[in-house]
């Protein structure tokens, strides 16, 4: 009598090996978008500053680009996964590209400012996307968001 495993064991072994890795490498491609769109989002926190201090400067009134509000130019403010960032009437744009995955080349995520009415000193909070306003502050900018939703931190959905 010989000792090993059949062909037909070894198929079998191979093909549910197989069937595990079909169901668990979108689950890592998710994983992976998802956590090139949070590390480039950190990248807006140079924009973030910017538009903070020129927000206070001015009494309450937002930088229409990144030239008001003090910062490099969008083509400046560049990492691994970002392509430029942006700012347009207050609300930051960041733009993916460079050695993003090719599904967010192009893909855009926008942080709103919302603020207390009349209070230029109060810090203004970031919201991302579809980020609910909080009681008493408005925000303000277009979200040009086209990240789809599941790539998105939890923050941002």
């Amino acid at each position: 009598m010989e000792r090993g495993f059949t062909w037909i064991e070894v198929l079998v072994v191979l093909g549910v090996v197989g069937i595990l890795a079909l169901i668990a490498v979108p689950s890592m491609k998710d994983g992976v978008l998802r956590r090139q769109v949070k590390e480039g989002m950190a990248l807006a926190g140079v924009a973030e500053t910017g538009v903070q201090t020129a927000y206070a400067l001015s009494g309450g009134k937002f930088p229409l680009d990144n030239k008001e509000a003090g910062i490099p130019d969008s083509a400046k403010i560049v990492n691994s996964f970002v392509k430029d960032v942006s700012v347009n009437a207050g609300a930051i744009t960041i733009t993916y590209g460079n050695n993003a995955s090719s599904a967010l080349d192009g893909k855009r995520v926008t942080l709103r400012p919302a603020v207390v009415p009349d209070a230029p000193v109060v810090p203004i909070a970031w919201l991302c996307h579809a980020a609910a306003v909080p009681n008493n502050m408005e925000v303000t900018g277009k979200d040009d968001t086209d990240v789809p939703p599941h790539w998105l931190p939890v923050e941002c959905r």
